[in-house]
């Protein structure tokens, strides 16, 4: 009987890498690992097989199931605030620009422009589509008679992984269902 799995490429049999506690080390990006390092990591007693797909990887002497789920041995403690990148700023603010909610052409914006002193920091930088961008210029919000749905701040790691969690990638293998808290339906 024919059976997708059996004829996927390993390269498409990545491994979802949860934490000691069994808890994803991050949802968005989802922390997976290519079937190399999962089975590297496996042979240096790094981590614990959860479960298992059904395509085998060969070699002259052995035949191995490629891991679908691990988990490390050893705790990994986030760091409790995230590194300020353009992706995370956009996580943070949803993908959405804050002065009119588009989901188009993003950028990030400095709510007190640098020309006026103000920083880049999370503090102070909001996601704004091109648009708002050029329309507020080199003023503040309040000068450019915009109003901000949000006003920037500092998030948690948690809080970036809470907003991961409203934006599932596009696949996402059965076996992975019981560690992951999407409110979607997977893929069979």
């Amino acid at each position: 009987m024919y059976h997708p799995e059996l004829l996927r490429h390993p390269d498409g049999c990545p491994a979802l890498v949860l934490n000691a506690d069994y808890t994803p080390l991050s949802y968005y990006p989802l922390s997976l690992w290519p079937w190399q390092a999962a089975v590297k990591a496996m042979f240096l007693e790094r981590v614990d097989v959860v479960a298992l797909y059904d395509r085998e990887v060969h070699s002259p002497t052995h035949t191995l199931k490629l891991p679908s789920v691990i988990a490390l041995r050893q705790f990994v403690k986030p760091s409790e605030y995230p590194a300020f990148t353009r992706f995370n700023l956009f996580l943070r603010d949803r993908f959405r620009c804050v002065y009119c909610g588009s989901l188009k052409e993003l950028t990030f914006d400095h709510v007190v422009p640098r020309a006026q002193g103000g920083r880049t920091s999370w503090e102070n930088v909001a996601t704004a589509c091109a648009p708002c961008n050029l329309r507020k210029g080199g003023r503040t919000p309040r000068q450019a008679e915009m109003h901000i749905e949000c006003e920037p701040y500092r998030p948690t790691h948690w809080q970036l992984q809470d907003h991961g969690k409203r934006f599932p990638p596009n696949y996402l293998h059965q076996s992975w269902r019981d560690y992951l808290y999407w409110d979607i339906e997977l893929d069979p």
